[in-house]
């Protein structure tokens, strides 16, 4: 199964750390990116930019409004995701537990809802 690990944090106090601290956290998190492709849990992984940077979109009645910014203001903003497979939520808990983004902020583990699979299930 799939699992989602959507990591948080606050961007002020990423952008707070010293360069030192800052490269090492990067290094442990390809590292551990490494380690996880080696156990074969390791399907994808990307760093966002800032919420700053971020533009949400609503579409109601036809019609598209973009604003600027995240879609809530919150203490910790979403910084990353790891894509992962594992048997159980047990053990996508358990990979996710060493993401070394856990350390500054927290990490959200959540199932994959695989659409395909459930369209091709109500085809059958």
């Amino acid at each position: 199964m799939k699992y989602l690990c959507l990591v948080y944090l606050e961007e002020r106090m990423r952008d707070a750390l010293p360069k030192a601290e800052l490269d090492a956290w990067i290094r442990d998190a390809l590292s551990y990116h490494e380690t996880l492709r080696k156990s074969g849990h390791f399907l994808a992984a990307q760093a966002l930019q800032s919420v700053h940077a971020a533009t949400t979109l609503r579409a109601r009645g036809g019609k598209v409004s973009l604003t600027d910014g995240p879609f809530a203001e919150t203490k910790e903003q979403l910084a990353g995701f790891i894509l992962i497979e594992a048997r159980d939520l047990n053990e996508a808990i358990h990979a996710a537990s060493r993401i070394p983004g856990a350390r500054y902020g927290s990490v959200e583990v959540r199932p994959i809802w695989e659409l395909n699979d459930l369209y091709s299930n109500e085809r059958d």
